[in-house]
């Protein structure tokens, strides 16, 4: 089955519609899919329940279905940085559903794997608890926290070969692998693609039988959330020659 696609709009091609679920990889600004937001963007598909640890900053990843008004509902854990995704928000044009950040990676984890439910001892006697059901396990309480399924995962690799085996690099690791196991559709772009044997089986993170389509983005973008730099000190004056 051929699994590569030229870019992004043929790899979406026929598989979106309007309230879907999407789950989107990356932590902060890293690992995420920038090409294949703005495909999805360019669809114009709308009333999207998106899942993401976060939804980017002004004008960079999911903001981009935000500016547009495509996304309806966010399952998010962190929303800090963007101020759209606030305004929307507090004028009531933006469902949101936070989530503990481990919550979330678990509840995704868990609806890869079959696993309809689980309970979690974060979050019992606050407002994530609220409507939930809890319980008490060896004397200690849980709050009971539903697994995730996407119709579609778009997810960021580093390296991956044309039957969709995956590797990712450092923080782009956090989510990226375990949505691309909860879909019924994964999405790949991949900045090295290569062929079938050019991995190692043992540094295959994901295994290409949960990726159905790839897209190979060699030039991906990689943008700094916040850059945070060190002063340098003061250079030492170099004497020159026939100085006393």
């Amino acid at each position: 089955m051929k699994k590569v696609y030229p870019d992004g709009a043929s790899a979406l091609d026929g598989m979106v519609r309007d309230g879907m679920t999407v789950m989107s990889g990356g932590f902060g600004l890293c690992g995420i899919p920038s090409r294949l937001i703005e495909a999805l963007r360019d669809t114009g598909v709308k009333n999207l329940t998106c899942i993401s640890n976060n939804a980017g900053v002004d004008g960079v990843g999911l903001a981009l279905l935000l500016e547009t008004r495509q996304i309806r509902r966010m399952i998010s854990s962190y929303v800090g940085e963007n101020k759209l995704f606030a305004s929307l928000f507090m004028s009531g044009d933006l469902e949101v559903e936070l989530t503990p950040q481990g919550t979330l990676a678990e509840r995704i984890r868990a609806g890869g794997a079959g696993i309809p439910a689980f309970f979690t001892k974060t979050g019992v006697g606050t407002l994530v608890a609220d409507g939930k059901e809890v319980r008490d396990f060896d004397g200690q309480r849980y709050v009971m926290e539903r697994g995730l399924v996407a119709d579609i995962a778009l997810v960021h690799a580093w390296k991956g070969d044309t039957e969709g085996n995956l590797v990712f690099r450092k923080t782009a690791r956090n989510f990226n692998p375990m949505m691309a196991t909860a879909a019924r559709l994964t999405v790949a772009e991949v900045e090295h693609l290569v062929e079938p044997g050019a991995i190692d089986p043992d540094h295959v993170v994901t295994p290409g039988i949960y990726v159905q389509r790839i897209v190979h983005v060699p030039d991906a973008d990689k943008q700094i959330e916040q850059r945070t730099v060190r002063k340098r000190p003061a250079a030492t004056p170099v004497p020159t020659l026939g100085a006393v």
